[in-house]
C-alpha cells in the first residue's frame, strides 16, 4: 500500500579535500569567536540561526540574532582602537562557519510516500494521487553523537542496576531509566547469545506528538519525532541538553471533508505513520543482533548492542502506535466498557494467536485491535509495542484526569445541585479565593480565578496546586477526598526517586481515589461509569515504575517541551513561506553549536558551566529563583547581596518602622542565644543576662535559599532556588512578606518537625566582630495534632500575644529551611469581590499548609 523514494540533503559547506590553516578552521573560529564573546561582550551570549540554504528548498537567510544587528556588532568591534579583526566578516561569514563545521552534523535525509493500493476507474480521491514527504535523520549516527558527548560522561549508566535503600538496605529504588526492571530483563535476553557478550545494552527512547505552531494563519501543524537513550540520567533528559534530539518530521496526511473519515483513508493514514518509523530506524536494526563499538562519554569505546526502548505518546499517539481502537486501553485488554475490569496485558503474541482464531469483526469488538495495520515494533528484536509505552504524567494524570475530568466534573455537579444560575455565582466564589492565594515563588497567580479558555499544561500544574481548598465547603466532603487522593497519587508518582514504600503509597492513594470518586456517580454526574482510558492508566503506574524507572524521565512534557528550541522557534523567525526546510537547517545549525560548545569546553577552549552564584538583585529584577546548577551545597539559605539603604541602623528606629517595638530585647536575646549553647526559649532569658548592642542592623530585601529538589524543574545536580522576599513595598505596591520553613526537631518526620512563620525583615546584625544574617518573623502553631481529614494538609493559625497582636522573635537564618506557602481556610464566607490577594496572610484566621505547592514541599513536609 505505501511506496517509498528517498533523497538525500546535503548542506552546503566549505570544500573537502583542501587543508585549511589554523585560523579558516571553523571549530577554532568558532572557539575563538566564543571565548572572546565571554569575556568582551556578555557572558551569556548565544548565537542561534534560523535558517539557510538548502539546495531543494528557495529560502531568505532569517537569523535569530538579526543579520544587521550581527553586522553592527561585527562593524563595532573593528571600530576599537587598535582593535584586532573581527572573528566574522559579517553574518554570511558566520553562517558558513557554522555549515562548515562538522561537529555535531548529521544531514537531513528524506522519502516520499504516496498510496499504491487498489483504485477503480475514475477514481480520482485527492489523498491517493499525493505524495507525502517524511524528513529524517539516521537514528544510528544520532544515537552515536548521544552516546559519546563527553557532557554526559557522569551522567550515565552503562548497565542495568538494582538499587535499594531504606534504613536496613533492603529496600528497592527506581530511579533512572536503567534501574528498572525492563532493561534488566532485556539483558539477561542479549546475553543468551554468546556473541553479544560484554556488550551495553543501549535502549532508544522515541517520542512523537503533533504541535501547532500557528491558528490564526491556517492551523500549520508538524509532527516532530525525537530520539533520547536509556543510558543518561533521568535529569539528563528533563533538562534536554541534547539528550533528546529531533529526528525527523513525519508526514500528516490530509483530505477533503468527504473523504476525511472514510475508512480507508484512516487505514492509509495509519499504515503511513508505521511504515515511516520503520523505514526511519532501518540503520539501527544490524546493531540490534551484531554488537557495534561505540565510543561513549567517558572516552572509552565500547561494544553496544541496541534496541528500541520505551515510547512517550499521550492516549491518542498510544492508539495508533498499539494499533487499538479509540477508548482501549494499549496495554491491557480490558473491556472498553469496564476498564477497570479484569484483563491481563497485551502483547504482540496474544495478537498474533488472536489474528489466526478470529475475523476482523470478533478482533475489533472483542479486544480493541485494528487489524488492518502491522505495529512498526514488528521485524524489531526484543520489541512488542505494548510493552514499549510509557508512562505520561503529563496528559494522562494532569491535564487528562485533573482537568479534563475532575474540574470539569465539579462545575457540572454544582449545576446539579444548584442550577446554572447558582453554580456560576459559587463558581465565580471559588474563581475569587483561587485569586486570592498569596504569593509563592515560582507560583502562577489565576488574578481571574480559572476563567481562561486555552489551558496548558502548565496552567493545569499550577491551579492543581491551589484547588483543593478553594472548592471546600461548595462539594461534599467525598468530593474534596476525591481530589486529595488524587492529588496524592499524583505527587508521589512525580517523585525522582521511589521506592517500595512509597510505591505502596501510591497503591493506597489510588484505592483511595477509586473509593472516593463514586460520590460523582452517585450525584449523578457520571452516568456511564468510569471506563476512562486516562483516569484507568493510573493502575498501570506502579508496574510501569518498576519497569522503567521514575516516571518522570519519560513523560510527554519532556518533548513537549521540545517543541519550543525544535520547532515553535523556529518556525516564527522563518518566512513562513516553504517553512520545514528553513526549520531543519535551523536544528542542525543549534545542534552543531551546542556540539560545539561541549567539544570546546571539553577541550579547554572555553570556559565551562562555571556553578557562579546567582545575579544580584539589581540583575534579575522579578526573578524568582529556578533550576541551580550548583553541586556544592545541600542547602542553604543567603540575605540578597545588597541591603535597602535609608532604613535605620539602630534597633529602637527600626523596631518602630517595622511595627516591632521590642526589637532592641530581640536582638540582645538574639546575640545571647548565638553566643550561649541553651535550650532556653528566647522569650525566657532575662534580658539582664543579654549583652547590651552598639552595632548597626541592615535590612534586606529578599533572601536565596538554594536546596535540593530533583523531583522539580530543578538543575542538572538537582538543585533549586527560590527567592522568600520580605519588603514594605513590592513592585510599588502593598507590602509582600513570605513565609518560611523554620527547623524545630530534625527527629520528628514531615511538619511535625517543623514550625511555619512569616517573614517580616530580612537583617543583618553586626556585633562583636561578628555579623548574624537573621529575620523578624511571626509565627503560625497547628491546629489539632494531624492534617484536615478531608483536605490532607496541616491546618494553621497566627500565634497571638495578650494584647491579640502576632508574636515576633529573631531567629537565624540557618533555622529556616526554605520557603512554605500557606493558603487561606475560606470557611462559609464568599470572598469580597475585590478583595487583595496581598491581604490574605493578614486578614484570614487559618490557613493550610500547602504540600501541592510544589514536589519537594510534598516530600519534606508530608
Amino acid at each position: 500500500m505505501l511506496s517509498t523514494r528517498t533523497h538525500l540533503h546535503r548542506q552546503a559547506c566549505a570544500p573537502q579535500n583542501i587543508i585549511l590553516s589554523l585560523t579558516d578552521d571553523p571549530a577554532i573560529r568558532l572557539a575563538n569567536f566564543c571565548l572572546r564573546a565571554h569575556h568582551h561582550l556578555h557572558p551569556t551570549i548565544q548565537l542561534q540561526t534560523i535558517s539557510r540554504r538548502m539546495p531543494t528548498v528557495p529560502i531568505s537567510i532569517l537569523p535569530i540574532f538579526y543579520t544587521g544587528e550581527f553586522d553592527e556588532l561585527m562593524e563595532n568591534w573593528a571600530s576599537r582602537p587598535n582593535a584586532a579583526n573581527p572573528p566574522f566578516a559579517n553574518h554570511a561569514d558566520l553562517y558558513a562557519t557554522i555549515d562548515a563545521t562538522e561537529i555535531g552534523h548529521v544531514p537531513w535525509e528524506s522519502f516520499n510516500v504516496s498510496y499504491n493500493g487498489e483504485r477503480t476507474p475514475g477514481d480520482e480521491t485527492p489523498w491517493k494521487s499525493e505524495e507525502f514527504t517524511i524528513h529524517f535523520r539516521d537514528p544510528r549516527k544520532i544515537l552515536q553523537l548521544q552516546l559519546a558527548n563527553p557532557d554526559f560522561k557522569f551522567e550515565m549508566d552503562f548497565a542495568p542496576k538494582r538499587v535499594f535503600g531504606g534504613p536496613e538496605g533492603n529496600s528497592r529504588e527506581y530511579k533512572d531509566f536503567m534501574s528498572g526492571n525492563w532493561a534488566w530483563q532485556q539483558a539477561d535476553i542479549i546475553v543468551q547469545d554468546p556473541a553479544t557478550h560484554g556488550s551495553t545494552f543501549v535502549p532508544v527512547i522515541l517520542g512523537s506528538d503533533k504541535t501547532t505552531v500557528s491558528v490564526g494563519t491556517g492551523q500549520n501543524e508538524y509532527y516532530p519525532l525525537y530520539m533520547s537513550n536509556g543510558l543518561v540520567y533521568n535529569n539528563v533528559r528533563r533538562a534536554h541538553r541534547n539528550a533528546v534530539t529531533l529526528i525527523g518530521f513525519l508526514a500528516i496526511p490530509k483530505t477533503d471533508r468527504e473523504n476525511q473519515d472514510s475508512t480507508e483513508f484512516r487505514t492509509f493514514r495509519r499504515n503511513l505513520f508505521h511504515g515511516s518509523l520503520r523505514h526511519i530506524l532501518q540503520s539501527l536494526l544490524p546493531g540490534m543482533t551484531t554488537p557495534e563499538v561505540v565510543k561513549f562519554a567517558d572516552g572509552h569505546y565500547r561494544k553496544a548492542i541496541y534496541g528500541l526502548g520505551p515510547y512517550i505518546a499521550d492516549y491518542p499517539e498510544q492508539v495508533l502506535l498499539a494499533c487499538i481502537v479509540q477508548g482501549w486501553c494499549a496495554r491491557c485488554n480490558a473491556s472498553n466498557k469496564n476498564l477497570d475490569g479484569e484483563g491481563g496485558r497485551r502483547s504482540q503474541e496474544l495478537n498474533d494467536a488472536l489474528f489466526d482464531a478470529l475475523d476482523h469483526k470478533a478482533l475489533w469488538d472483542q479486544y480493541g485491535i485494528i487489524p488492518d495495520v502491522i505495529p512498526f515494533t514488528y521485524g524489531f528484536p526484543r520489541a512488542d509495542i505494548h510493552s514499549l509505552l510509557s508512562p505520561d504524567l503529563l496528559h494522562q494524570i494532569i491535564k487528562g484526569t485533573f482537568k479534563d475530568h475532575l474540574v470539569t466534573w465539579v462545575g457540572e455537579y454544582l449545576e446539579i445541585i444548584h442550577g446554572k444560575k447558582g453554580a456560576a455565582h459559587i463558581m465565580a466564589d471559588i474563581d475569587r479565593r483561587i485569586a486570592a492565594v498569596p504569593p509563592f515563588p515560582g507560583l502562577r497567580r489565576f488574578p481571574q480565578g480559572r476563567g481562561f479558555k486555552q489551558w496548558t499544561g502548565d496552567d493545569s500544574k499550577a491551579l492543581m496546586k491551589v484547588y483543593l481548598p478553594a472548592i471546600e465547603g461548595y462539594v461534599p466532603p467525598q468530593m474534596v477526598r476525591t481530589f486529595s487522593a488524587f492529588l496524592e497519587f499524583c505527587y508521589l508518582v512525580r517523585r525522582n526517586i521511589l521506592n517500595e514504600e512509597s510505591l505502596q503509597e501510591v497503591d493506597a492513594a489510588l484505592a483511595r481515589f477509586h473509593r472516593e470518586r463514586v460520590i460523582f456517580e452517585q450525584e449523578g454526574v457520571v452516568l456511564s461509569g468510569f471506563s476512562l482510558p486516562r483516569q484507568h492508566s493510573m493502575v498501570h503506574y506502579r508496574y510501569l515504575t518498576q519497569q522503567f524507572g521514575a516516571p518522570n524521565g519519560l513523560c510527554s512534557s519532556i518533548t513537549e517541551s521540545k517543541h519550543i528550541k525544535a520547532v515553535k522557534e523556529p518556525w516564527r523567525r522563518s518566512s513562513k513561506f516553504n517553512a520545514l526546510g528553513q526549520m531543519l537547517t535551523v536544528n542542525d545549525r543549534i545542534d552543531k553549536l551546542a556540539a560545539s560548545r561541549v567539544d570546546f569546553v571539553e577541550r579547554g577552549m572555553i570556559p565551562g558551566p562555571t556553578g557562579r552564584p546567582p545575579p544580584s538583585d539589581q540583575e534579575q529584577g522579578d526573578d524568582d529563583g529556578g533550576p541551580s546548577e550548583r553541586r556544592d551545597i545541600l542547602g542553604e539559605v543567603v540575605l540578597a547581596r545588597r541591603h535597602i539603604p535609608n532604613y535605620p541602623r539602630r534597633p529602637a528606629e527600626l523596631g518602630k518602622l517595622l511595627d516591632a517595638p521590642d526589637l532592641p530585647n530581640m536582638v540582645r536575646r538574639f546575640l545571647y542565644c548565638q553566643n550561649h549553647d541553651t535550650d532556653i526559649p528566647a522569650n525566657d532569658i532575662p534580658i539582664d543576662d543579654c549583652p547590651h548592642f552598639v552595632g548597626k542592623i541592615k535590612v534586606f530585601p529578599s533572601a536565596l535559599a538554594t536546596f535540593y529538589a530533583p523531583s522539580d524543574q530543578s538543575g542538572i545536580g538537582g538543585m533549586y532556588r527560590e527567592r522568600i522576599r520580605a519588603v514594605r513595598s513590592w513592585r510599588g505596591g502593598p507590602p509582600r512578606r513570605d513565609c518560611v520553613f523554620v527547623e524545630h526537631d530534625t527527629t520528628q518526620a514531615g511538619f511535625r518537625g517543623l514550625h511555619a512563620a512569616r517573614v517580616i525583615a530580612f537583617l543583618s546584625v553586626a556585633a562583636g566582630g561578628s555579623t548574624y544574617p537573621c529575620a523578624l518573623v511571626t509565627w503560625f502553631s497547628p491546629i489539632g495534632d494531624a492534617p484536615c481529614p478531608d483536605v490532607g494538609m496541616w491546618m494553621v493559625e497566627p500565634d497571638l500575644d495578650r494584647e491579640g497582636k502576632r508574636e515576633t522573635s529573631l531567629i537565624h537564618l540557618d533555622a529556616i529551611l526554605r520557603a512554605a506557602h500557606l493558603v487561606p481556610i475560606y470557611g462559609d464566607h464568599p470572598v469580597p469581590r475585590h478583595f487583595k490577594h496581598t491581604r490574605s496572610l493578614d486578614l484570614f484566621a487559618a490557613f493550610y499548609i500547602n504540600k501541592y505547592a510544589d514536589h519537594h514541599s510534598h516530600e519534606i513536609a508530608f
